[in-house]
């Protein structure tokens, strides 16, 4: 098995828009050690987070966060240890179009 140590996902989505910003590559299992959002507009914004196993259709079960409110210019940051499995994705969805996303973790290579 071999350990992979980067930044997973940067993303900065179309508004309004669910968006798969990371899918957990086959025969891979991944931690996600942070979760990083940047308003980088002078405006409020919320976003939502949601981690879908299996890649499976959107529902409310799979919300971490749900319409959580970000002054303009601030930046939130969440030291998860969530684990995910081949195939599992994270979403990620907001009002504002200059907002971005960064996950940062573990990518663990091999028989899984």
């Amino acid at each position: 098995m071999v350990d992979t140590v980067s930044v997973l996902a940067q993303s900065n989505p179309t508004i309004n828009t669910l968006t798969t910003i990371y899918t957990v590559p086959a025969n891979t299992a991944t931690t996600i050690s942070s979760f990083v959002v940047c308003n980088q507009s002078g405006s409020n914004a919320n976003f939502n987070l949601s981690i879908a196993v299996a890649g499976a259709a959107d529902t409310p079960a799979q919300y971490l966060y749900y319409n959580l409110f970000l002054d303009a210019n601030d930046t939130f940051i969440a030291t998860i240890g969530a684990t995910l499995a081949a195939t599992d994705q994270i979403r990620v969805f907001t009002n504002n179009a200059s907002m971005s996303f960064n996950v940062f973790g573990v990518q663990l290579t091999g028989s899984y």
